[in-house]
């Protein structure tokens, strides 16, 4: 016979039903002890963790109510919120039975019980109490992770006039439940402004979960998305929960929802929509509480009136619309840029580092056509390779800015993003994922701006 490591206590002034149950439930649990009046229960409570307690509805003489019960069981609700409650009293009450229930006990048990009925609801009532426990382990550590992940995302640093609209918006939009269309170039850090949102709002202590939509296979967005069942197709070995179930009371940010087919941009707005998703190989909606953040560097509202891009579902994802500006169009923030990379890439590679004075200049000069992520990349690749303790020009590897008409710099942005990412593959013999890394995007990206301007690897 299994025991349970579980800790029963029994509250009733019946000492006849205190050995009983003690005897009965001992070959069950590790742990049974018994109490004659409620007098103790609360600094019983305060000393010890227990799982269920299997209490007694009325104390006093003559008393039927069972007020008494009801008290106590609040009391241990209040103290002990994890510890289950199986009511019992020797009036075989419906009503009292179904208040028992409505106030919070797991069971009701009338006496007196059979012995197998005082077992299976005890088990059952331990079970719960477990899977309770277990559950408030498991947000308490989503928690203390949430919290670790919010502390190590880059830091938000805009001083720029040009990012004043940006601030102000996040500021008036993280408490509400708005969702958030971000627009920007590739590298603009759309996702750091969306994990502020996020972290200024009441959702911070819940998940931010991220998702490239433009990295999802159009095949398995279903799954990704809305998770699926056991055996709901050939590979699908186990249950799995999807991005807006994982996202639920938090935020999920989508990112190149510009690249979203029309198929699956109807999909995504019956979600919305309804407000509930349903796992591939079940019928059963699952209700969702979930904040949407969604960027594009895509000209969405250009696809809007070519009729690429749903209009419902454009105004569904775009309560407030924010945009971010790309890095030439805030230079002041540069140096600050540069310094908290500088800092972060020097500890991380245990390097003492510091820029040389005309370094600044030079670097905001630079046109940056992968904007912030260029930036980044490009202060990580010169600490790794520096080999003096001053970093210059020369320990950064910029693609150069590219001159048409006669030496002149064009000034066209689709030109120089054409030039620049051409420059970036000739550079790297054709190795994409180099090429990617160089320009600070995705592969997916560059795949699809190589077809976009005709470049061949």
């Amino acid at each position: 016979m299994k025991q349970y490591p579980g800790c029963i206590l029994i509250v009733d002034d019946d000492e006849h039903v205190l050995i009983t149950a003690r005897m009965i439930l001992k070959h069950y649990f590790e742990n049974v002890e018994t109490l004659p009046s409620p007098k103790t229960l609360e600094s019983r409570l305060k000393q010890q963790d227990l799982d269920v307690v299997l209490l007694d509805m009325n104390f006093k003489a003559g008393i039927t109510s069972g007020n008494e019960g009801i008290f106590w069981m609040n009391r241990i609700q209040q103290l002990s919120p994890q510890t289950q409650v199986v009511m019992q009293t020797a009036y075989g009450d419906i009503e009292l039975a179904v208040k028992s229930i409505k106030e919070g006990a797991v069971d009701y048990l009338p006496k007196p019980w059979d012995k197998d009925k005082l077992v299976t609801t005890m088990l059952n009532a331990y079970q719960q109490a477990t899977a309770r426990k277990e559950n408030r382990e498991l947000k308490t550590k989503q928690k203390a992770l949430q919290q670790h992940l919010n502390q190590n995302t880059h830091s938000f640093i805009a001083t720029a006039p040009s990012m004043q609209s940006v601030l102000l918006a996040i500021e008036q939009v993280a408490p509400t439940s708005a969702n958030v269309l971000i627009l920007g170039e590739n590298g603009t850090g759309k996702e750091v402004v969306a994990r502020a949102i996020h972290q200024q709002s009441d959702r911070a202590d819940e998940a931010f979960i991220s998702v490239d939509l433009g990295a999802v296979p159009s095949s398995l967005f279903e799954s990704e998305m809305f998770g699926y069942e056991k055996g709901a197709f050939t590979d699908a070995k186990e249950t799995r929960v999807g991005k807006f179930e994982l996202a639920n009371k938090g935020t999920l940010f989508l990112d190149e929802i510009g690249n979203l087919t029309q198929d699956l941009q109807v999909k995504l707005l019956s979600v919305i929509q309804s407000r509930t998703v349903t796992r591939l190989g079940s019928n059963k909606p699952i209700a969702l509480d979930v904040r949407l953040v969604c960027a594009t560097n895509s000209p969405i509202l250009e696809q809007v009136q070519q009729g690429s891009f749903r209009q419902d579902l454009f105004y569904r994802i775009k309560t407030v619309e924010i945009h971010l500006p790309p890095l030439r169009e805030r230079k002041e923030d540069i140096p600050l840029l540069v310094d908290h990379y500088l800092d972060e890439y020097s500890k991380r590679y245990h390097k003492s580092l510091k820029p040389d004075p005309s370094l600044l200049q030079h670097l905001e000069r630079y046109h940056w056509p992968g904007n912030i992520r260029e930036l980044q990349h490009a202060v990580e690749r010169a600490v790794i390779l520096s080999k003096d303790p001053v970093l210059t020009v020369n320990d950064f590897q910029l693609v150069p800015q590219v001159e048409s008409n006669g030496g002149a710099k064009t000034l066209k942005l689709t030109d120089v993003e054409r030039d620049v990412i051409r420059e970036a593959v000739r550079k790297s013999n054709g190795n994409l994922t180099k090429a990617a890394e160089e320009l600070g995007i995705g592969r997916t990206t560059l795949y699809r701006k190589m077809e976009e301007y005709g470049i061949s690897a």
